[in-house]
């Protein structure tokens, strides 16, 4: 057991499984007191994959699915008894936090069980997909009403104390996703560039009161990792997550979502005070810092509004001769395949 955290109570939204039981775990043996969550007691069932999309899969593919839904079953309180069993404490909340009052619920639950909350991290996510022109208003929805709602509302109930006490540190889980889009999934991509912008937000607002707020984007192979395998396997090839070879992740060989926590932890320490309003990307061993979005380019009129014909002639040439964005590099990539 370490003691970077001890005496600190934290809270990890999304806990029973995952990258979210790694981190509440981890934030245990380094001493902090912990109130792990899920939705309900017991498996939750798949993230992406459904009866039907199970049946579609060849039988060895469909053994294999099972197998691994099998052994990442866990909930708060399976969490929290491997908490108390290593010699920590911890108690679990059943709830799904994208609903406003049920989040009130987790955090009142940490400051009534531990008298304080230092520590918030939101880990909860969803997933669906769909082409953005055939996505249903509920597809949309369902995604959102985790990311960033959740995250939100969590934010906002613990704020309060953390404000009070001058101390806090609040982390928030967002994808990749953000920066790079992804076919089939707007309402993923969209929903995690929310998640970046109010971490941006929170930073800002709550500085002054001792309270930090990060973002960090983790590489591990969880249960929507190998659901997403088993998902691309079981979609026709034009209807997959991928839109292209070369826009694959290698999630099949993902490292362990333990890899993820200690990183987590450091961002919760006394010693990463300095750190604000920051987004990493973090797999295995390696951790990486997301540049600011800056301005690369510019075009200014000194004389006057530009004409369309002014415009064409000067954007390619002087506004965008040297930048190609994501989009466009998918595009070359796709080109050459």
């Amino acid at each position: 057991m370490g003691e970077n955290l001890k005496e600190k109570v934290a809270v990890v939204a999304g806990s029973g499984q995952g990258i979210g039981r790694s981190i509440a775990v981890a934030m245990a043996q380094e001493g902090a007191a912990v109130v792990t969550n899920n939705r309900r007691p017991g498996s939750t069932g798949f993230a992406i994959m459904n009866d039907e999309l199970v049946a579609r899969l060849r039988d060895e593919d469909r053994e294999a699915l099972l197998k691994e839904a099998a052994e990442a079953t866990g909930d708060a309180e399976t969490t929290a008894k491997t908490i108390r069993d290593l010699g920590g404490r911890a108690v679990p909340f059943f709830g799904d936090v994208g609903d406003f009052e049920t989040a009130r619920g987790l955090i009142q639950t940490a400051v009534d069980t531990f008298g304080r909350i230092d520590i918030l991290v939101n880990v909860v996510g969803t997933f669906a997909f769909s082409p953005i022109w055939e996505m249903s208003e509920e597809t949309w929805d369902r995604v959102h009403g985790v990311k960033p709602k959740a995250h939100f509302n969590c934010i906002h109930h613990a704020l309060p104390f953390m404000m009070e006490q001058r101390s806090g540190r609040i982390i928030n889980c967002t994808s990749g996703a953000f920066k790079w889009g992804g076919m089939r999934q707007a309402n993923y991509s969209a929903a995690n560039a929310g998640v970046i912008g109010l971490t941006h937000a929170v930073a800002q607002e709550v500085a002054t009161y001792g309270v930090t707020c990060n973002a960090f984007a983790p590489g591990a192979r969880t249960r929507a990792g190998f659901e997403l395998d088993a998902y691309e396997k079981a979609m026709p090839e034009d209807k997959g997550p991928w839109s292209h070879g070369s826009m694959k992740l290698p999630i099949a060989d993902s490292p362990p979502p333990d890899d993820v926590a200690p990183f987590i932890c450091y961002l919760a320490t006394d010693d990463a005070a300095h750190i604000n309003g920051c987004v990493f990307f973090v797999i295995g061993s390696a951790v990486m810092l997301y540049d600011e979005m800056e301005f690369t380019g510019d075009l200014v009129k000194p004389d006057g509004r530009w004409t369309v014909d002014e415009l064409k002639e000067r954007v390619p040439g002087d506004l965008v001769k040297d930048f190609r964005s994501s989009t466009m590099q998918m595009l070359d990539r796709m080109k050459g395949e």
